[in-house]
């Protein structure tokens, strides 16, 4: 199988190095990168070259943009893998369009940042048919070593929504509890470690904690990213009449911090939101 990769930003780039291990592959994206593997001139070269296509990009415009210039360049029988965090919506309605040509979509949104990206670990949710699952899960492999088929196009998204809305809402609950913890005069550094020692203990308390006591925020996962993503949590949610209230205060942590300015900050940057009075 020859593989097209669209898209190579801090995720995509080292997620097409691991595929170009062993699959034939050709990458492109709209910044010229240097790549250990052929970069390509052009999306027709692109279309011309691969049976399989896998796009990661930003948002929904930019993935219903490259729909748009791709379709026309595609081949009835070429399968699309979609990476990118967007909405279900979008990537149901894009099918639609891909099967217009001959060409079935699936969704494998990743979780997880950009060290697992690298060494191929990342977790990766399917939404498509069993059928598609297996043709493509050898690719999938390639990328992560938690690979799921959630249901049909759009369920991946969802799973990566709600994965990231809870994600949002640990570390809103890592935040409330560091700075109220700081305002009753506990030392923070033995207050990471006694948390340790219960059932407080997660990934984000013990990740995260050393930016926080800093107050530095080198960036793994921005705050736009996950602004992005818990306002699609809540759009499902609202879809569903299904009342989050956690939910909702973190839309409102995200919504403050990008009106701060945070944007491309590290998600724990949202500390100084909630702890700013």
């Amino acid at each position: 199988m020859k593989v097209a990769f669209i898209g190579l930003g801090i995720m995509g780039l080292p997620m097409a190095n691991n595929v170009a291990k062993q699959f034939d592959l050709i990458g492109y994206d709209i910044v010229k990168k240097e790549t250990p593997f052929p970069f390509a001139s052009s999306y027709k070269e692109c279309a011309d070259f691969a049976d399989i296509i896998i796009s990661m990009v930003p948002k929904n415009e930019h993935f219903k943009s490259l729909v748009k210039e791709m379709k026309p360049l595609l081949k009835k029988g070429q399968i699309w893998i979609d990476m990118s965090t967007i909405s279900p919506e979008t990537t149901v309605m894009m099918k639609k369009e891909l099967a217009e040509v001959g060409v079935e979509l699936c969704d494998a949104p990743v979780v997880k940042s950009q060290p697992a990206a690298v060494k191929g670990e990342l977790g990766i949710y399917f939404g498509g048919s069993e059928e598609l699952f297996e043709k493509v899960k050898p690719i999938l492999l390639c990328m992560g070593k938690n690979v799921i088929r959630m249901g049909d196009n759009g369920d991946g998204l969802k799973m990566k929504i709600i994965h990231n809305a809870l994600v949002g809402q640990i570390q809103n609950g890592v935040n409330e509890i560091l700075g109220l913890a700081d305002k009753i005069g506990l030392d923070l550094h033995d207050v990471v470690t006694a948390l340790g020692y219960g059932g407080a203990q997660c990934f984000y308390l013990d990740t995260k904690a050393n930016n926080i006591m800093n107050h530095t925020y080198p960036t793994a996962f921005s705050v736009e990213n996950m602004n992005k993503d818990v306002h699609f949590a809540r759009e499902i949610a609202d879809e569903h009449h299904a009342e989050v209230p956690s939910l909702r205060n973190v839309v409102r942590v995200y919504e403050e911090a990008m009106e701060a300015g945070l944007a491309k900050s590290d998600f724990s940057n949202t500390y100084e939101i909630v702890n700013k009075k």
